[in-house]
């Protein structure tokens, strides 16, 4: 078997980066790929009281179980399964159940941080930056986190200033100096988008002709 090829897709929080993961993941013959989300490995904050996991900064590479996701994509990388885990995102903490993925020739890696920790870098094959304006990736936040992570407005918004803001600044818009591919208005790009889906066919297409 084939060292599997992964693809890194990262950029701030609404940028778009799960458009263009999707654009990507049809784009390629089916049951070819895994998708692993960074977003899954927060770390599980239950020894907490609730008011005080609403308290923490999720918005820095520390909140991550960075440990298990390069345990987790070795394990992969060696042709075998994973116990991916699952986040709860309205309580703050890791679900007692998982999901199984497979090993397979292609894995997506998303996330707003993977390119800030040089491990996790020196595995990807292909990093991808999806750049948006700021405007529009907070005010996707705010309509994913009210509809989806039973958020209220004012929290969102607290967060966005406090911690979310701060962390894009000295965390992720530094990495985007590492991609090698950079998308800018991701999500609505069409036209970069299908250029970056060819561009990862020729790429996957070589490396696997090695």
């Amino acid at each position: 078997m084939k060292k599997p090829i992964i693809i890194g897709i990262t950029g701030g929080t609404g940028s778009g980066k799960s458009t263009v993961a999707k654009a990507i993941y049809k784009s390629l013959p089916e049951n070819s790929i895994a998708v692993i989300e960074q977003d899954a490995y927060y770390k599980d904050q239950r020894h907490l009281s609730f008011e005080e996991r609403t308290k923490m900064n999720y918005d820095h590479p520390l909140a991550f179980d960075t440990e298990l996701l390069l345990e987790h994509l070795n394990a992969l990388l060696n042709g075998q399964p994973i116990e991916k885990p699952i986040y709860d995102f309205t309580n703050h903490i890791r679900k007692d159940e998982t999901i199984k993925v497979e090993p397979r020739d292609i894995i997506m890696l998303e996330g707003i941080m993977i390119l800030e920790d040089k491990r996790l870098r020196d595995l990807m094959d292909i990093k991808i930056f999806v750049d948006t304006d700021a405007d529009v990736r907070v005010i996707r936040r705010i309509i994913r986190d009210m509809k989806e992570r039973g958020r209220t407005l004012e929290s969102i918004i607290n967060q966005y200033l406090f911690t979310v803001k701060p962390a894009h600044q000295q965390f992720i818009e530094p990495t985007k100096k590492y991609a090698d591919i950079i998308i800018p208005e991701g999500g609505y790009n069409k036209v970069a988008i299908d250029i970056v889906v060819t561009k990862v066919k020729s790429i996957i297409q070589e490396k696997q002709n090695i």
